[in-house]
């Protein structure tokens, strides 16, 4: 769900507040609580996340070409 707290909030939130940035997104694989991932963002940026993750999935696949 992508919105509501998540179960990796807590750790999101920190990063997103050290980090002094205007927003965060934290994906945990096999972490302690499982799978999951959490976002500190405002409702505009948002709205651009899964372009952004768009563009980051299609940069891993091309890093993964031999």
């Amino acid at each position: 769900m992508a919105l509501g707290p998540g179960k990796y909030d807590d750790l999101c939130t920190y990063v997103w507040t050290q980090s002094h940035a205007e927003g965060a997104l934290v994906i945990i694989l096999n972490g302690d609580h499982g799978q999951g991932f959490s976002c500190q963002a405002s409702p505009m940026l948002l709205r651009r996340l899964p372009g952004i993750l768009r563009d980051m999935a299609a940069q891993i696949d091309k890093d993964l070409v031999p």
